[in-house]
C-alpha cells in the first residue's frame, strides 16, 4: 500500500510495536528527554529507510539503495541504543512474561548461540560478514527480484547493527566489556571492511549488479557505472560518520586525563 510515495510495509509494524512498548514501559517514570529523543529518531530513520520515497527510489538507483544500508547499518541502531531501550521496553510487559522469557535467555541451553552472539568478536563477525554477504551479486541481485529476500537482506542490516553497537554504546542490559582502545579497534575495523566494499565498487569498470545494469532509463540520466560509483561513495563517506564518532569519543575517553580526587593519605604523627 502506497501514498504520495510513501509505503506501508512490515517494518512500520515493528517501529510502532517497539513504540508503543517504549512509551508504555516509560510511563510514570522520570526520563531524559535526550535518549528518549534518540528513540524517536532511531524509529524515525528505520521509517525513512524503508517506508519513505527513498524505497522507490532505490529500485532504479543504486546510490539510493545504498543510502538505505547505510541508515540501517550505522544511523538507526546507534540511535535505538542511545535510548537505552532494554529496560524500558521490558518494564512494558506483563511480570509472567518477563520471568519466563528471561529465565530462558539467561539458562536455556537453547539460547546459548544467542548468547555467544552477544559477546564482542562474535557481534563484529556477524555484523561485517553480513554486509559482505549481502553485497555478493548473486545475493544482492536477489534481494531486487524477491520481496521477501529484500525484507530479509533489510531485517539482518539492522538486528545484526544493534548487536554490533551494543558493544559500542552501552545500553543495558548487555555490557560491552570492552576497555577504550578495543572499542577503538572494533569501530575502526567495522569501518575499513565498508571502505574496502567501497573501493571494490569504484575501481570496477563494469556494472556489478544485473538488476541496475540493464535498466533502460534512470532518473538523472546517470549511466549505470556513475550510479554504482556514487554508491561507492555514500558507503565511504556518509557509512563512514558514525564509526568516525564513535573513534573520536573513544578516544577522548581513552585518553581524557585522570579528574578523581587522589585519596588523602593520614598525615604522620610529629
Amino acid at each position: 500500500m502506497t501514498w504520495a510515495g510513501w509505503s506501508i510495509e512490515p517494518p512500520l509494524a515493528y517501529v510502532a510495536v517497539a513504540g508503543l512498548l517504549y512509551w508504555l514501559g516509560g510511563r510514570g517514570r522520570p526520563s531524559d528527554w535526550r535518549t528518549t529523543a534518540a528513540f524517536a529518531a532511531g524509529l524515525v530513520t528505520i521509517v525513512l529507510a524503508l517506508d519513505s520515497p527513498l524505497d522507490a527510489d532505490a529500485d532504479a538507483l543504486f546510490w539510493a539503495h545504498m543510502l538505505q544500508h547505510v541508515l540501517l547499518l550505522t544511523v538507526a541502531p546507534p540511535l535505538i541504543l542511545l535510548g537505552k531501550p532494554w529496560p524500558r521496553m521490558w518494564r512494558a510487559l506483563p511480570l509472567s512474561m518477563r520471568t519466563k522469557v528471561g529465565r530462558s535467555l539467561a539458562r536455556s541451553p537453547a539460547a546459548a548461540p544467542l548468547r555467544a552472539l552477544a559477546r564482542p568478536l562474535p557481534a563484529w563477525l556477524l555484523f561485517n560478514a553480513t554486509i559482505v554477504a549481502w553485497h555478493l551479486p548473486a545475493a544482492y541481485n536477489a534481494t531486487l527480484t524477491t520481496p521477501w529476500v529484500h525484507q530479509l537482506e533489510h531485517a539482518m542490516f539492522f538486528f545484526t547493527g544493534l548487536l554490533f553497537w551494543a558493544r559500542v554504546i552501552d545500553p543495558g542490559p548487555l555490557r560491552p566489556k570492552l576497555v577504550w582502545p578495543a572499542r577503538i579497534a572494533y569501530v575502526v575495523g567495522a569501518m575499513v571492511v565498508g571502505w574496502l566494499l567501497a573501493i571494490a565498487l569504484v575501481l570496477d569498470p563494469h556494472p556489478l549488479y544485473a538488476h541496475y545494469a540493464t535498466l533502460a532509463r534512470r532518473p538523472g540520466g546517470i549511466t549505470a557505472v556513475t550510479d554504482q560509483q556514487i554508491a561507492a561513495g555514500m558507503m565511504w563517506v556518509p557509512g563512514s560518520i558514525a564509526y568516525t564518532i564513535a573513534m573520536m569519543l573513544g578516544l577522548y575517553r581513552w585518553l581524557e586525563p585522570d579528574t578523581a580526587p587522589r585519596p588523602q593519605l593520614p598525615a604522620l604523627p610529629t
